[in-house]
């Protein structure tokens, strides 16, 4: 096991895997983003690793750990366990080293990330329902078959790789101030800390974790990788049940804080992401979006000090969940509003209710008729409406509306 104080790649490290990746990993873009620089009261940066190959920034820490094993250990192979980012990273990385790779996969892994694992070459293999319980499973065939487990993020090399990233940040954004990453086991951020805190103290550096899989700020008050005993998110990127030893050690000496999301904040973020960046992120990438709405809103702790630079540490989303988190996030922003109204089962009675929701500018999405409810008196239907408003303040207007015109309204 690796001990507590693993060592912190250095600079010299950090610069020999900067050329290492020269020719396999994107200079990832970072532009400001307008509409939440305005939300944050200054310049907010994406460092866009959605945009990175394989679509996340796993190709990273996967490629350096990989072109520095002997020619003996690449013959024997890899393994890797991964909910997707990391299996495409390890995947993409052996087809470019001509190792053979072997990833497990969680039973419910998204469906692009399992064919882009295949089709960088690797064998995919399915076991448990979570990243933990497949590298347990990985690890085992590691045992005994003598392939090298890539682990996701508990590995020097592995950190070591992801700090190349926070590298480009101080290159791109010198004036950076606050620093905001998407934490899962902690690779990155460790990673990121490595390249950034030494030089940079002044850096205020931010891990943010999903509410249903935050492992680490239990672990950070325990002072040692305490593991989760259960995990709910649709972050699945992030959805790790106890942190690594390795990045442990230097998120706990070089890292700020780590903070929390919630399901919602996280669609809303996405959302955002999509509508006003015209950027495709997972709701891992969205992480740091998410604290940053949430800490303008004065969630979580004050508004973070800008310049700050957010991590989209990916973009490789099932097409269903994102239809699925638009759909949440058009609610979490109050876009989406669903009511049933209780109206006269009469003649008229149905186009009566739609002329009064079109008086509020509100756009009828679905309803349906209910005749059979406890709530209702003989000679009344429940109609369970879905409408699309302008935002919260409009909701609380359409629903204030239908019931000013005499309508019962639950929501």
């Amino acid at each position: 096991m690796t001990t507590p104080d693993a060592p912190v790649p250095t600079a010299e490290e950090i610069t020999e895997a900067r050329r290492l990746l020269q020719d396999v990993a994107v200079r990832t873009p970072l532009e400001e983003s307008r509409w939440l620089s305005k939300i944050a009261g200054g310049p907010v940066y994406f460092k866009a690793e959605n945009l990175q190959r394989a679509g996340s920034f796993k190709i990273r820490g996967a490629y350096v750990r990989m072109a520095r094993l002997s020619s003996e250990e690449k013959a024997r192979g890899v393994v890797a366990a991964s909910a997707g980012n990391h299996a495409q990273g390890v995947a993409l990385a052996a087809q470019m080293l001509g190792i053979r790779s072997i990833v497990y996969m969680p039973h419910g892994a998204p469906i692009p990330k399992i064919k882009a694992t295949r089709g960088y070459g690797a064998e995919v293999r399915f076991h448990g329902n979570t990243v933990d319980v497949a590298l347990q499973e990985a690890r085992k065939y590691a045992d005994a078959t003598g392939a090298v487990l890539v682990h996701p993020f508990d590995h020097e090399d592995i950190v070591l790789g992801q700090a190349t990233c926070g590298a480009e940040i101080l290159e791109q954004c010198p004036e950076v101030k606050t620093l905001v990453v998407p934490t899962g086991g902690g690779g990155l951020l460790a990673g990121i800390a490595a390249a950034v805190k030494p030089t940079r103290p002044d850096v205020h550096l931010v891990g943010v974790q999903a509410e249903g899989a935050a492992a680490y700020p239990p672990s950070l008050r325990e002072g040692a990788p305490t593991p989760l005993e259960s995990m709910s998110t649709m972050a699945d990127g992030i959805a790790i049940g106890r942190p690594g030893d390795v990045p442990f050690s230097t998120v706990l000496r070089m890292v700020d804080e780590v903070t929390t999301v919630s399901e919602d904040r996280l669609s809303w973020a996405l959302l955002m992401l999509v509508e006003r960046a015209k950027l495709v992120v997972e709701p891992a990438g969205a992480a740091g979006v998410a604290a940053v709405l949430d800490r303008a809103e004065g969630v979580g702790g004050a508004r973070f000090e800008t310049p700050a630079v957010v991590v989209l540490s990916g973009g490789n989303i099932d097409p269903l969940l994102l239809m699925n988190v638009i759909r949440h996030g058009l609610a979490a922003s109050g876009r989406y509003l669903a009511c049933t109204v209780v109206i006269p089962d009469r003649p008229g009675g149905l186009a009566g209710l739609l002329a009064v929701i079109a008086e509020t500018g509100a756009n009828v999405i679905d309803l349906r008729h209910e005749r059979t409810s406890a709530y209702l008196h003989i000679g009344e239907v429940d109609v369970a409406v879905q409408l699309e408003a302008k935002g919260a303040e409009h909701a609380a207007e359409v629903l204030a509306h239908l019931r000013a015109a005499g309508y019962g309204v639950r929501e």
